[in-house]
């Protein structure tokens, strides 16, 4: 495919002006962003499974989730390590599939971190209205609130922004642990079997536990976004792998104490239907409204903006890659004085904004984005394992424990994802593919003639195939 494809001169000062700031994160607040993407699946969301498959489908369903992100982490922390570009999966695919496989990678990673946002506000808007605060009925300008603060703070500074996300997400953390510590001593474990429609493990068999999937990947979706900060890390070689197993590892903690003390403490058939699962569970187990409560309602709010806030930085840096490198416009990663990406965070925030404004439904946009991901998880697995076989000499600095038997199974598990996915919510994988279907015909038909050499993914690219005919 690399053959297919053209490159353009550009002016010496093209990269220049599409400069992040390096040195802005280490390893924590790399962790602290990849607990921060993923943080608000732990406040809803993933109770819904109970419904599709009851308590054991969605513990199996987490399981299988939970190992596929788990593979997925130790091989990205490889890829990460060892190609450190803010391009991040598109820049592993595109190495290892060429420029269509690597564009089409970075597609489904924009699909998933555009769209998320926009549900993300949806849920925010709807707590806010729960609370009763500020008087509304209609949430439309907390989504704009949302968008203009929060992009707002992006522009200011990488590193303000990762460190406010930090404060934002050990606050979210910090009420997940008081709510599991409260939970315990209301801990009966046949409350987790009390569905109306019938006990049992499995109530609704194996279809339900496969259908259970998509809500499994709720305590995980967002980690694989790390890599993405790999330009503005102190020392990528080391800090990206670090950073994303250790947020990886906090969020199995998460995600099995919140499995089992939410529904064991409140009952599985309160949860199921909840838009806000974790206050309910608490009122539930405690006969009434208390201040746990409270606590845990307004503190997960912060949960939900930690995530909105996290995901705006992902999405910018996926599209800033994309774009540098010409696979889209390329005025979209012109980066201002504070070596932001300024329009890859205005354009797809107003973009949300509107989704948000206009569709008013969390679920269809967080389906659209949970398709986009369980797409790029194929593509970055298969991408892993080209690299193991092609490139067994590239330098390395941290190897896959298990190699690509690990990455193997993680493959298997995404593409078992992605068909559950389409399954769950047909209108929600039919307009990802639509997108992808566009994005793909504007690469065939413009951006592929357009390419820019000097881009690092592109120059990662460029070296190995040198290297190879250099072999031959």
């Amino acid at each position: 495919m690399a053959k297919h494809v053209e490159y353009e001169k550009v002016g010496s000062d093209y990269l220049e002006h599409r400069q992040l700031k390096r040195g802005a994160a280490g390893w924590v607040l790399l962790a602290g962003l990849g607990v921060s993407y993923v943080i608000s699946g732990d406040f809803a969301g993933w109770n819904f499974g109970i419904a599709q498959g009851g308590w054991g489908g969605l513990l199996v369903a987490t399981i299988l989730m939970g190992a596929m992100y788990t593979c997925m982490v130790f091989g990205l922390a490889e890829l990460a390590a060892a190609l450190p570009v803010a391009g991040g999966g598109y820049g592993f695919a595109r190495r290892a599939l060429g420029p269509l496989g690597g564009f089409a990678t970075g597609i489904a990673i924009l699909i998933e971190y555009a769209m998320a946002p926009a549900a993300i506000a949806v849920f925010i808007g709807g707590y806010v209205e729960t609370l009763g605060l500020f008087g509304l009925t209609n949430s439309w300008p907390v989504y704009l609130v949302c968008f203009l603060v929060f992009v707002g703070v992006h522009l200011y500074g990488v590193g303000e922004a990762l460190r406010l996300m930090f404060v934002i997400t050990g606050v979210a953390v910090v009420a997940l642990a008081v709510f599991v510590v409260g939970m315990v001593p209301k801990f009966d474990s046949a409350k987790l079997f009390d569905l109306a429609e019938g006990g049992g493990f499995l109530p609704f068999g194996v279809t339900g536990a496969l259908g259970a999937l998509v809500f499994g990947i709720w305590f995980f979706l967002g980690v694989e976004g790390v890599p993405l900060a790999a330009e503005e890390a102190r020392d990528p070689k080391r800090d990206m792998p670090r950073g994303i197993i250790a947020a990886m590892l906090v969020l199995l903690v998460f995600a099995g104490t919140i499995l089992v003390f939410a529904p064991g403490g409140a009952g599985s058939e309160v949860l199921k239907g909840s838009d806000n699962p974790l206050p309910a569970a608490v009122r539930a187990a405690y006969g009434g409204d208390n201040l746990l409560a409270q606590v845990v309602n307004y503190v997960g709010l912060a949960g939900l903006v930690a995530s909105f806030f996290s995901l705006i930085y992902a999405y910018s840096r996926q599209l800033f890659a994309l774009s540098r490198a010409g696979y889209l416009p390329r005025w979209l990663s012109r980066t201002g004085k504070r070596k932001t990406p300024y329009l890859a965070l205005v354009v797809p925030g107003a973009i949300g904004f509107v989704l948000a404004a206009v569709t008013r439904d969390g679920a269809l946009l967080i389906n659209i984005a949970v398709f986009g991901a369980a797409l790029s998880y194929v593509l970055m697995m298969v991408s892993h394992i080209v690299l193991r076989v092609r490139e067994p000499g590239l330098e390395r600095p941290y190897r896959t424990p298990g190699g690509i038997a690990t990455t193997g199974v993680a493959l298997v598990l995404a593409v078992a994802a992605v068909v559950a996915t389409f399954f769950v919510d047909e209108l929600a994988a039919g307009i990802t593919a639509a997108i992808v279907v566009v994005a793909l015909a504007y690469f065939w038909f413009y951006s592929r003639h357009h390419l820019v050499a000097s881009a690092p993914e592109e120059e990662f690219a460029a070296i190995a195939q040198a290297q190879e005919e250099l072999k031959d």
